[in-house]
Parts: C-alpha cells; sequence; structure tokens
C-alpha cells in the first residue's frame, strides 16, 4: 500500500498529491461520493472508520523509499482527517511525518479540530469545507459556522487559510457568506488567504450556476480575495 497518491479528476485541482488516513467518514453527507468509489455500502463507510491499516508506518516508509520532498500533500478527500466521536492520533503523527520529511501539509475537514496547528507553518494550509444551507445535509459534521474556528486561529499563528465552496447546496448562503468575509477584509479582519468554489455534482439542483459563478467571482475580484473557480462551475460561467 502506498498512502500518498496523486489524486486526479475534480480533486487534482486542490492538490498535486494526497492522502487518505481512516477507513470511512462519520458524517453522513448526502452528497458523499467515497462510499461507491470505495466499493462500499454507505452504513459501512459512515460506521468502520479507524485509521487504514499500518498508515503511519507505510506513510513513513512511502516517504522514505520515494525522497518525496517539498510537495503539498492533502489530508483528505475520501474521507475527514479529524473525524468526530474517534481517535485521531494517527493524524498527528502522519502531519509530524509530513513536517518531518521536508513536506508541506494542506488540511480539509468539516470539523473544528485546532489541536494540530502546533505542528503546522507559513509552508501550510489549513481549510474546510462550507456547503451552505443547513447541517442536517452533513449530520455528523460540526455545524457549518464553527468550522470557521480552524481557519481563525490557523490565521493567527501564520498558516495559510483556504475554504472549499464546493459541492454548494445552497447558493445564496454561499453569496452571503462570501459578502461577510469582504466586509472583513475591508475592515482589516480577513483570515481567509483563498476561497476555492465549485458547484454541486451527480446530484440534480435548481441552482443557476452561471449567476452563481459569476457573483461569486465578482465578490471575490472586487474585494481582491484570493479565489480559484473551478473547472466544473467555470464550465457553466462560459455557457
Amino acid at each position: 500500500m502506498k498512502p500518498i497518491y496523486k489524486p486526479s479528476g475534480r480533486a487534482g485541482e486542490y492538490a498535486e498529491w494526497a492522502i487518505n488516513i481512516y477507513t470511512g467518514c462519520p458524517h453522513r453527507c448526502f452528497y458523499c461520493y467515497a462510499p461507491q468509489i470505495l466499493h462500499r455500502s454507505k452504513e459501512e463507510f459512515h460506521t468502520h472508520v479507524e485509521p487504514r491499516k499500518n498508515i503511519v508506518e507505510e506513510t513513513r516508509k512511502q516517504l522514505e523509499t520515494e525522497n518525496i520532498t517539498g510537495r503539498l500533500i492533502n489530508l483528505c478527500f475520501l474521507c475527514d482527517p479529524y473525524p468526530r466521536g474517534f481517535d485521531t492520533t494517527a493524524t498527528r503523527e502522519i502531519i509530524k511525518l509530513i513536517k518531518d520529511s521536508g513536506n508541506h501539509v494542506q488540511l480539509l475537514t468539516k470539523n473544528d479540530e485546532t489541536r494540530d496547528l502546533d505542528l503546522l507553518d507559513k509552508n501550510d494550509w489549513a481549510g474546510i469545507t462550507y456547503t451552505g444551507g443547513d447541517s442536517f445535509n452533513e449530520p455528523g459534521a460540526a455545524i457549518p459556522g464553527m468550522r470557521f474556528r480552524l481557519p481563525f486561529e490557523a490565521h493567527k499563528r501564520g498558516i495559510h487559510t483556504w475554504v472549499s465552496l464546493e459541492p454548494v447546496l445552497d447558493a445564496d448562503d454561499v453569496i452571503e457568506l462570501l459578502h461577510d468575509h469582504a466586509m472583513l477584509n475591508a475592515e482589516g479582519n480577513g483570515y481567509i488567504d483563498r476561497w476555492k468554489i465549485g458547484k454541486l455534482n451527480y446530484h440534480p439542483s435548481d441552482i443557476d450556476w452561471k449567476a452563481f459563478g459569476i457573483e461569486a467571482e465578482s465578490i471575490c475580484q472586487i474585494n481582491h480575495m484570493g479565489y480559484y473557480i473551478k473547472a466544473d462551475l467555470r464550465k457553466e460561467m462560459d455557457r
């Protein structure tokens, strides 16, 4: 098993390298595609959550034998580095391995865990997923607003911060969020360095993606907010 891999497709727009630490995720997001990719039932994926077998040792071995260094490695795509209600010691151990080998960490979580920020520095990124709408869409994750504690604390430590606005479930809510943070920037209190903006895929939606994308990009441009538009959303904007 080689834990560190190069993601492809939509995930490849977020990071060149990645690692998935856990066998599952308890968040039960209705839009989750991981069970299908892993050929597991949703119930098994959402209830059987533990570190992948020998994940720490296999990560150490791969970093050493392949001399991987100077890379930004995302934690995680097919799971969450901080599954609520489970022991996440493995996440901390893997962050240490990544940093000790001269690589950098990009956290992506739906929780507000700040415990491991002491391991990160100005070369790392701490990020959260925000989809808009109600928390019942992601019942096992932290309340959406609470997640911002992670980038807020990371920013105070000089760590880069980012927010993944994908999948978008409520376009109006996301636009309001961008306006709120534009105001924080104007007041000199901004703490998000980059917004990565996408859409909802694989599920029906009545959102006008072209209008949403144009408005979201306009807010970011006018207020000098770092951003990236995912390819799927850009296609809709260019129609």
